[in-house]
């Protein structure tokens, strides 16, 4: 389900309330024990509402990623195509090495691959972010810094690919030569002409 409550006014505040005590939650407890209950609780919002606007905990996580997609990301612009998807990358390095701030993405993240409405709205996500992200390596295409009809989705891609790959499933040791190391590959593989633009 996918709620399109009305912008402002009482039906945003319990949009913001629900997905601020849906991220809690998922904070807090791993998949199998997250209930709409203890989200209705959390919020202020009666089950009832939850379950008619959203389904159920599927729908609250789905409803999470997609305010998250919908939160502003500020883009680096840098005047350089290799320091934008280096700064990209170290983005990703950040978040998920900070204490304070791995916390509920990883979370929210670990429950959305549990849940099938979840892994729709995870892909969603991405998708959401790659393409705001490609906003930095459309301008070193059009700058002459990479090839005409790269591909600047998979470019970041790429350069971000292989960080979520140590956060979520190898478990390896992530660091900031791991970050450079992976905008450099990912930057060396399109001046090679590896990302064609479909």
């Amino acid at each position: 389900m996918n709620p399109t409550p009305r912008p402002g006014g009482r039906s945003a505040r319990v949009l913001a309330d629900v997905v601020a005590a849906t991220l809690a939650e998922v904070t807090e407890k791993p998949y199998d024990q997250l209930t709409v209950d203890a989200v209705a609780t959390r919020s202020g919002v009666h089950k009832a509402t939850l379950y008619r606007r959203w389904g159920g905990i599927d729908g609250l996580i789905a409803q999470a990623l997609t305010s998250s997609a919908e939160q502003p990301w500020p883009i680096p612009d840098t005047g350089s195509v290799d320091e934008d998807v280096r700064l990209l990358a170290h983005e990703v390095y950040a978040t998920f090495t900070d204490p304070e701030l791995r916390t509920t993405p990883t979370a929210l993240i670990a429950a959305a691959l549990r849940s099938p409405q979840g892994s729709q709205a995870l892909h969603a996500f991405f998708a959401a972010r790659h393409r705001q992200a490609a906003t930095a390596t459309t301008r070193g295409i059009e700058r002459g810094e990479l090839p005409p009809g790269t591909d600047p989705v998979e470019l970041v891609r790429a350069a971000t690919a292989p960080l979520y790959h140590r956060v979520f499933l190898t478990g390896e040791p992530l660091d900031e030569s791991a970050a450079a190391r992976a905008a450099a590959a990912a930057l060396l593989a399109a001046r090679a002409g590896l990302f064609p633009a479909p």
